[in-house]
């Protein structure tokens, strides 16, 4: 089913891209802006209204939660979305997925996208191109290493994806695991088809049946043919998934093919010490980065989860403490930082546990109370700067926010760049960085404060 022609009176974007969650969509904005081709990314379906600020543009996106559901909600959800992307008439549809391949049959599961994009785009050979070796994400022989630090381990030896809360990776392999979440044939084509042009577009010209093709990627060499495979099959591919490493991708393929030419480095913004940071995340790298923060400027401050899940009345009494305590710092020249646990091992994280709320609901709960607490503080004290910790947090904190678009204007590390925000709610130009729990150096938040900037 073809989607509506919904770009008449715009110009065709080159690449549309739905993520599955908020953090990783705004990755692929990040890099395309960054390398000269302009992009933006809407926080849900774009209105008409909403959908001509894409002007000028080159590409644009779109972020979800899938990340976080299950696939009766993709089902209900992604036909809509694959739809609209499908009218863009765009070159390239991607499905943007994380780097640590976050998922399970159960949630957020790739398979089930990839069977619902078969149905809108057609059944041929889909690509999944999971690494991004510039981020330390390499896939070799089909497997899966990711960098934590100076290290470097297996998917499913990673000190933080081997004990994810929701999604812990016990399978390194990438078409294995995508086979336990969905029928279709999984395949690889691995490094040795790369050095191979014959077999290399023989892995994609598939014709009938559905495959999923999963690609190795470890170097710049890599990222070239990768991108010259991607953009000149876009014909009979349309469809790809992956991470922003399809996009480093395409954008090693553009420089080389003189498509694109080096692009100077975006200038930093302006430091401030007025603004605020939130954190739902657990992950051991977010502990690391809020323990910088307290020796550094910032007020830590511990949002009470169990009240937080308790109901409306120990919520709002929560709610409240923690805008109290960011306020108090703010007048002590303090930038607050309220966050819900430091790691996997901190005891709120095991209190949770205990309790007999639902992870889905408390992380669901925890992500719109963190929200509500940053527009108070934006509403109270007008900060123009902000921070949100964790990728299905920020899809959340956004929604409270009333934020609709954002824009990547200074870089950081990749995939966590500081934006500038579209809003109809009053905070249009609210500069945001939103950032995985996985994801950042030790002084990250700090780095946001001086207005970020590539570093040498």
């Amino acid at each position: 089913m073809r989607g509506a022609d919904i770009t008449s009176d715009l110009d065709k974007p080159e690449i549309v891209w739905l993520g599955d969650d908020f953090t990783g969509a705004a990755a692929v904005m990040e890099v395309l802006t960054f390398a000269g081709m302009p992009s933006i990314l809407f926080l849900d379906t774009p209105t008409p209204e909403q959908l001509a600020v894409s002007k000028g543009f080159k590409a644009f996106g779109i972020a979800t939660m899938a990340r976080a559901q299950p696939p009766e909600w993709m089902a209900e959800n992604l036909p809509s979305f694959y739809a609209f992307l499908d009218g863009t008439g765009a070159a390239l549809v991607h499905y943007k997925i994380c780097s640590t391949l976050d998922s399970s049959p159960r949630i957020g599961s790739i398979g089930r996208a990839i069977e619902l994009a078969c149905d809108q785009f057609g059944a041929s050979a889909v690509p999944v191109v999971t690494a991004a070796p510039r981020m330390q994400r390499y896939q070799i022989f089909g497997n899966l290493f990711c960098g934590a630090g100076s290290e470097v381990y297996r998917l499913d030896r990673h000190p933080v994806m081997a004990r994810h809360p929701v999604t812990p990776m016990r399978e390194a392999d990438v078409a294995l695991h995508l086979a336990e979440q969905t029928d279709i044939q999984t395949y690889c084509l691995d490094h040795n088809g790369l050095s191979d042009p014959a077999r290399l577009r023989a892995c994609l010209d598939r014709q009938g049946d559905a495959g999923i093709c999963t690609i190795d990627m470890s170097d710049d060499r890599h990222e070239r043919i990768v991108g010259r495979l991607l953009w000149e099959g876009r014909q009979k591919n349309r469809f790809v998934v992956g991470s922003q490493g399809i996009e480093y991708a395409l954008v090693a393929h553009f420089l080389e093919a003189g498509k694109l030419t080096e692009n100077a480095p975006p200038k930093s913004l302006d430091p401030t010490s007025r603004m605020a940071v939130v954190s739902g995340s657990v992950s051991p790298i977010t502990a690391a980065q809020i323990g910088w923060a307290r020796q550094n400027g910032f007020a830590a401050i511990r949002l009470d989860v169990l009240k937080i899940c308790s109901g409306e009345a120990g919520r709002a009494e929560a709610e409240l403490a923690a805008i109290d305590g960011a306020k108090s710092a703010l007048s002590e020249g303090l930038i607050p930082l309220v966050f819900s646990a430091e790691g996997p091992d901190d005891p709120a994280v095991a209190a949770l546990r205990a309790s007999d709320t639902d992870p889905a609901v408390a992380n669901t709960l925890l992500g719109q109370s963190l929200g509500r607490i940053l527009k108070r503080l934006i509403d109270d004290t007008g900060l123009g700067r902000v921070v949100v910790s964790g990728g299905d947090t920020s899809g959340l904190v956004c929604g409270e926010l009333g934020v609709f678009a954002l824009e990547a204007v200074s870089p950081t590390i990749p995939g966590a760049a500081l934006c500038r925000a579209r809003s109809n709610t009053g905070l249009d130009g609210l500069e945001i960085a939103l950032k995985g729990g996985q994801m950042g150096s030790q002084d990250y938040f700090g780095w946001i404060r001086d207005g970020g900037g590539e570093r040498s």
